[in-house]
Order: structure tokens, then sequence, then C-alpha cells
């Protein structure tokens, strides 16, 4: 992450502070802590401007600065939901999200298919994980290894404490293997955070008209097991009226379960995973050109924007993570 804000040290305190303060002191807490980031443009927010830059092209550097704004608001937003989740009530949770395309996924869960679903930096997706797991169905998902390791624990005990099944996500094939098994076994939501990727499995695909380099893990799941893959999209928007009273809240999120991507069959195994990775980022791409301030990414993403001498050397046949 940013320089600025260290979600290392961010994760742990800001929970335990939060489950002492009434969830109106948190939000607001975060919302001056977003607006100070965003001042003091240090090297997340100059990231997070470089990445929205390419999602709005012709945005001019006035507009650049107000997108960045609002998008630090929403990236702190995240974190001061997360923190108060765990005590969120059931009628509440239900007040704040609101879904689109379920009919694209009930069918198949009610047959017990299992789902892989792709996502992106955005919106909230740990508020939409613990309203899946208990509307939808069981969510299963990994989680990168943070150091030190009690940042960790806290953060895996965070996710587990609002209902999700958590898988470490360790060097080697064995996650995978497990994740295998699991989609095989159906009746499972398994949403993967795969806009980033840095490792030598990784894929490079078109963002916005430039090369990027993403997670393989959903697409590949879907080739090995035979599952749907279907991009999914999660965003903040603004509560009024009823709904806000119920929510308790004047924001929640909106979850787009966008219909399953496909490529032809007859092709080998990593021409089908590569194709279908470039599926589902053209379907996320058009959501977050739509609102480029959702997109949470303060990290190099882009090619253009990598160590050219580092990016040669994981992208040589055979390098390893």
């Amino acid at each position: 992450m940013s320089r600025g804000i260290d979600t290392a040290r961010l994760l742990p305190a800001g929970w335990h502070l939060a489950s002492r303060l009434p969830e109106p002191v948190v939000r607001g807490a975060m919302h001056v802590a977003a607006d100070v980031a965003w001042l003091r443009h240090g090297a997340g927010v100059r990231r997070l401007e470089a990445n929205v830059r390419r999602a709005r092209p012709g945005a001019s550097p006035r507009e650049l600065r107000r997108l960045s704004r609002a998008g630090m608001r929403s990236y702190l937003r995240y974190y001061a939901e997360t923190f108060t989740l765990a005590r969120l009530p059931w009628e509440t949770m239900q007040a704040r999200v609101r879904a689109e395309g379920l009919e694209n996924l009930r069918p198949l869960l009610e047959d017990g298919t299992s789902l892989v679903l792709a996502l992106s930096h955005q919106g909230n997706w740990d508020l939409a994980g613990a309203w899946a797991t208990r509307a939808l169905a069981p969510v299963l998902t990994v989680a990168e290894r943070l150091e030190p390791a009690e940042v960790f624990e806290e953060f895996v005990r965070l996710r587990e404490g609002i209902g999700l099944r958590i898988l470490p996500l360790d060097d080697g094939g064995q996650v995978f293997r497990e994740l295998v098994r699991a989609v095989r076994g159906g009746g499972l939501l398994v949403p993967l955070l795969a806009d980033r990727d840095l490792t030598a499995r990784g894929v490079e695909v078109d963002l916005f008209g430039e090369r990027a380099r993403v997670a393989a893990g959903p697409a590949a799941l879907a080739v090995t097991t035979g599952a749907p893959l279907l991009p999914v999209t999660v965003q903040h928007e603004r509560l009024r009226g009823a709904r806000r009273r119920a929510a308790g809240s004047r924001w929640g999120v909106v979850i787009r379960f966008h219909a399953p991507v496909s490529v032809p069959e007859g092709t080998d195994r990593t021409a089908r995973v590569a194709a279908l990775t470039q599926a589902w980022v053209d379907v996320l791409a058009a959501d977050i050109a739509a609102d480029p301030t959702q997109w949470h990414m303060l990290q190099r993403v882009f090619v253009a924007d990598l160590d050219p001498s580092r990016y040669a050397a994981l992208t040589q046949p055979g390098a390893d993570t």
C-alpha cells in the first residue's frame, strides 16, 4: 500500500479502537484521515491518480484531483465499515446491500454448482462477502499473508468473524488444490480479488488500452473445475429515505453479478486461461471507467509503471514467485 497509509499498522490498531467507538465516530475519523492523506499527496495518492488517469484519459488535472479525493474517501470508508462490520445486525446489513444480476447466479446455486467470482478492489468487498454468505451461499476466499504475522492473524479473525472461510495464500500450489477440491464439492461462492498480480503466474492483459498484470487465479480455477466464472463489481452508493434509516448510514453498496464469461473450447489450457482472464477484465474495466473513484488501487498495476529489469526477470520462463 502507500507509504502515506501503512495498512499493516492500520488494520489491527483501527479494528481494536473501532470496536470501542460508535460507528459514526469511526466513519468521521476515517473521512478526516482520507482528506489528510489526499492533501499530503503522498506516493499512494499519486499512484491512485496515475491509475485513475488510465480510466479517465481525458480528465484535466483539476478533475483528476477531484476524482482522487473521492477515491481516498471511498478507500478509507471501506476500512471504517469493515472495522465495525462484525457488530452489524443482519437487518442493518441487508439494508446496506443491494444486489443486481441475481438471475445470473441463483439458478446455478440452486443446482448445487460452485461459482468462481472475479473481483477488483472496489467499494467494500468484505461487506459484500458478509452479506453473500448469509443471503446466497457459503463464501470461501483466500488472503495474502501479511507481515508481521499478528497482522495477518487479525485480518483472518476479522473476516472469519463476519462468516467468511479463509485460506492463507502461501507460496506453492497447495491453496489452489484446496480451492479446486472445494469448488468441485459444490454449493460455494469463491470470490477472488484479482486486479493486481506481480507473480510469475500472473496474466498480462489489456486494461484501458495499456498492458497490465492481473491474477490468473479466477480463470485457472474455472478452467480446471469447469465452474462458471462471473465478474463481480462492488460500489458504494448513497442511501436515502427509509433505506438510509434502516441502514443507519448514508452509504451502502451495490453488488453487480455480471453474466458468466466464457471462451471457446479447443485451445490449450494456457490460452484459455489468458482469454478468460481478458474477458472478465473487460467487464470490470467498464464499471471502473464509469466510476473510477470506487477503484482502490494505490499500487502499480500497469506494466509501464513497473521496473523494467525486475519485470523482465519476473516474466522469464521458469521464473518463480
